[in-house]
């Protein structure tokens, strides 16, 4: 099976099979809950037209092959095999009619992806911007071991609207004037973007963040010093493009990305364009991010085999 092939077959077809179906349905896109996140509100939109998904929440969209490499966990070649094999076990799939975007795996799809997906669904809309004061926002923080006085310096509180229901989110702001919105409930962002502190003139140091957790992770272990290098907080790894130009002037780009996979891969991308990468998750090999890492939460081994649950050791 060819990359076209695999993405001519229907995402409502492959949802379906998982037994996942639109909230709502206008014929020719559906509103479906994020199966990425706990999602009351529908807000991932699949084009049945274009065979193009795009999570509103998340920030993240695109073909079939996308879906099923986000859904299982997969490389993009492991994730072509799979619906190859899927397919040629099941009765019928639908295929959706080729066209350019679907087989398209260009730098500009994703630009062009939310501009044709967002036509009829808007995304996250910020009502109001406040001091951090909810008590559920402070506990959350608690939770992921950082320090009231530590978020309140660096975040706010956001009201925002999603499909008309109101809610509030941790709101930490990016270069474009949107936020990063993060809750016991949900990980989203009103627009997505690069925050930066930069200091133009100074080639040095800048310390690369793939979250804001982990950057006010950084911060309660520096025991709230004040960073006098740059830093850039990604928001997601889909951003390191729109920062190449810039990371490329420092002398050294200590990196703080996630241990996975894809955290890897952008550490190799940097070192082919940066003079010095210091990457930093050999500290916390064990942990899945700098914030596991200061709560103390190791990532959990998954293994092939599945034994039963014999129930709890004493």
């Amino acid at each position: 099976m060819t990359y076209k092939e695999a993405n001519r077959i229907s995402i409502k077809d492959y949802l379906q099979s998982l037994n996942i179906h639109p909230a709502k349905d206008r014929n020719y896109y559906g509103m479906y809950r994020s199966p990425f996140r706990e999602d009351h509100d529908a807000s991932m939109k699949v084009d049945y037209n274009k065979n193009l998904w795009i999570d509103y929440g998340g920030g993240e969209g695109g073909t079939m092959i996308d879906l099923v490499m986000k859904m299982e966990n997969c490389n993009f070649q492991e994730a072509i095999a799979r619906l190859e094999h899927r397919y040629n076990r099941s009765e019928v799939w639908t295929y959706v009619q080729p066209n350019m975007q679907t087989d398209s795996f260009s730098a500009q799809r994703s630009k062009q992806l939310y501009a044709d997906l967002t036509e009829t669904e808007p995304a996250i809309s910020i009502q109001k911007v406040m001091l951090l004061t909810n008590p559920a926002l402070l506990t959350y923080l608690r939770e992921r071991c950082i320090p009231v006085d530590i978020a309140k310096e660096h975040c706010m509180e956001v009201d925002y609207k999603v499909n008309d229901r109101l809610y509030y989110a941790i709101g930490f702001s990016n270069d474009s004037g949107g936020y990063e919105l993060r809750s016991k409930y949900f990980k989203g962002c009103s627009n997505k973007d690069v925050s930066s502190k930069t200091d133009v003139g100074k080639p040095g140091n800048c310390y690369l963040f793939e979250g804001f957790m982990d950057y006010l992770s950084f911060l309660t272990m520096e025991q709230g010093k004040q960073v006098s290098e740059d830093v850039i907080v990604l928001n997601s790894l889909t951003n390191l493009s729109k920062v190449k130009n810039t990371l490329v002037r420092y002398r050294n780009v200590t990196a703080f990305l996630d241990n996975d996979e894809a955290g890897q891969m952008a550490v190799c991308e940097l070192k082919s364009i940066c003079r010095q990468v210091n990457d930093q998750s050999s500290v916390y090999s064990d942990f899945k991010d700098l914030n596991d890492y200061l709560c103390g939460k190791k990532k959990v081994v998954e293994h092939p085999v599945k034994k039963k649950n014999r129930g709890l050791k004493l």
